[in-house]
């Protein structure tokens, strides 16, 4: 997908590759939810209705007796949204910004995010083999400051990461793993990868790209995600679908010594497999990577929304398997990663790649309790009648159909449309869809780590909260009794330490990082 008329990929806009696949076509396993006690197997995730409450775990109030518990739950959901910096699609808004400067503008992306009820950033850290954080392996972003490996006085990714925990929003560091530069033009830095490894850095298209064959680039890339997940406190890493560039008419992809360095090794594939096969090595190697360094961090891929042209039945379009050799269903059946995020970047009523569909295949492939988070391409809201703000709504609508089968949530492409409450489009995102918090989905892997009840002492209507290993919490979650069941009112940041209660009887748990729920402490305001 394209940004600014040449660039691709899920928080950028899409490409003309893409655009031509679809104008083609009339334009202009089984299923695996985690099933833990904090994943209800009921609750609709509209209206958040509450769960029931096991009240026979435990007895006692807080204060110095025995605590008493309740199992509680509520229905995950992950809301999300792209921040694009690769030419300075949402951030920074120019470059050469002071270090204040971007900082509000971080600031201004968290309250939309929480204006929107929303509660994850997508924010990408790696445009170009650049970085916007500081990084020993590879140098500033140029949209920064103008320059590649100049500083900018703050770093954009901790800035964040630590502004959005504190609101109790996820942060996520997307990568793009091949792509050395957007604008095949401007000058490289010196400690740039391209600059380092020229023989690997190929101009195709307008862009400048690494061989995805070339044991050196992949090496690189895993060190920079071993870092991200080692020195920040990052909810998630992210790929987009830019792993070989999207096909030029005429123009192969130049990787001729690596792939006669394949096939004097002895090598047997065709070079289709062996490009696929390069790919999916990086992809498996990411994801033990971090679940070796950080299992807690969420680890998932924005492909093509198109997995091949007929699946399912009467679907048309690009076939990523063949143009960018990549084989997200092999990733899924293989437990390499999180989720799947497919690009879905066309209208419910355009048949030749609807909507609903490609929901229902993408939601029936997850395995092993992952998910799919469908990608919605919100920049269009507006652009034509087929884009409307029904148009999105609707979208929502369907991802939620097929909640069971591991639609778990949506990641909306990109912020600008919120920052503008364009067409109402933030107001109606709140009202109808997000008023009621969440917590987004836990990390399939962990979802039988247990998580022990937080401490609470209640003095008056103020509950002092603890635990006893605080660094390994997210959120302390706030359920208020409704009858015999209990409704979440509120999730809270872990680094709060006390919070205000209205009278009534409250359930709260502990989750952690993994999002995993605690049993509940009960207590009761008189």
């Amino acid at each position: 997908m394209v940004g600014l008329a040449a660039l691709s990929g899920c928080g950028e806009e899409p490409s003309s590759t893409t655009e031509a696949a679809t104008s083609s076509a009339n334009t202009t396993d089984s299923p695996g939810t985690a099933t833990t006690s904090d994943v209800p197997a009921t609750g609709d995730p509209t209206t958040n209705e509450p769960t029931s409450g096991d009240e026979s775990t435990s007895s006692g109030t807080t204060g110095g007796e025995p605590q008493e518990l309740v199992v509680v739950s509520h229905t995950r959901e992950f809301r999300a949204v792209w921040v694009a910096t690769v030419s300075n699609i949402n951030f920074p808004s120019a470059t050469g910004l002071s270090a204040t400067a971007m900082q509000d503008e971080l600031l201004a992306i968290l309250d939309t995010v929480q204006a929107a009820g929303l509660n994850a950033v997508v924010f990408q850290v790696r445009p170009e083999c650049d970085a916007l954080y500081s990084s020993d392996l590879e140098p500033w972003s140029r949209y920064l400051t103008g320059e590649q490996g100049e500083d900018p006085g703050v770093d954009p990714l901790q800035f964040l990461v630590d502004e959005g925990h504190a609101r109790g929003i996820e942060v996520h560091a997307w990568l793009n793993p091949y792509r050395a530069k957007a604008n095949a033009n401007h000058p490289l830095a010196a400690n740039h990868v391209a600059s380092l490894l020229p023989q690997y850095a190929y101009a195709y298209s307008t862009f400048l790209w690494m061989d995805p064959g070339a044991k050196e680039v992949q090496d690189l890339l895993l060190a920079v995600v071993a870092d991200l997940v080692g020195r920040y406190d990052i909810d998630g890493v992210h790929f987009d679908d830019y792993f070989y560039p999207y096909p030029v008419d005429g123009e192969d992809f130049p990787d001729d010594k690596t792939w006669e360095a394949y096939q004097g090794s002895g090598g047997q594939l065709s070079r289709a497999d062996w490009r696929r096969d390069n790919v999916n090595a990086m992809v498996e190697a990411v994801g033990i990577t971090v679940a070796d360094l950080a299992p807690h961090v969420r680890y998932g891929i924005s492909p093509f929304g198109i997995y091949r042209p007929g699946i399912p039945e009467g679907i048309v379009g690009f076939d990523q398997y063949e143009g960018l050799y990549a084989d997200p269903l092999l990733w899924m059946q293989e437990g390499w990663l999180d989720y799947l995020a497919p690009q879905l970047y066309w209208p419910t009523t355009q048949a030749a790649q609807a909507y609903g569909k490609l929901i229902a295949w993408w939601s029936s492939i997850t395995t092993g309790g992952r998910y799919i988070f469908a990608g919605n391409y919100l920049s269009k809201l507006g652009t034509e009648d087929k884009w409307s703000l029904e148009e999105f709504k609707q979208e929502i609508v369907l991802s939620r159909e097929y909640a069971e089968s591991g639609s778990q949530g949506n990641i909306f492409f990109q912020i600008a449309p919120l920052q503008d409450n364009l067409l109402g489009v933030t107001d109606a995102f709140k009202a109808e869809f997000y008023a009621t918090p969440a917590l987004t989905p836990p990390i399939a892997a962990l979802t039988d780590e247990v998580v022990a009840p937080p401490t609470v002492t209640l003095t008056g209507a103020q509950a002092s909260l603890s635990h006893a290993a605080p660094d390994s919490l997210r959120a302390w979650v706030v359920y208020a009794q409704a009858g015999q069941e209990y409704v979440i009112d509120r999730v809270v940041p872990a680094e709060t330490t006390s919070i205000d209660l209205s009278p009534g009887t409250w359930a709260i748990t502990a989750a952690g990082k993994h999002n995993v729920e605690s049993q509940g402490v009960l207590v009761t305001v008189p």
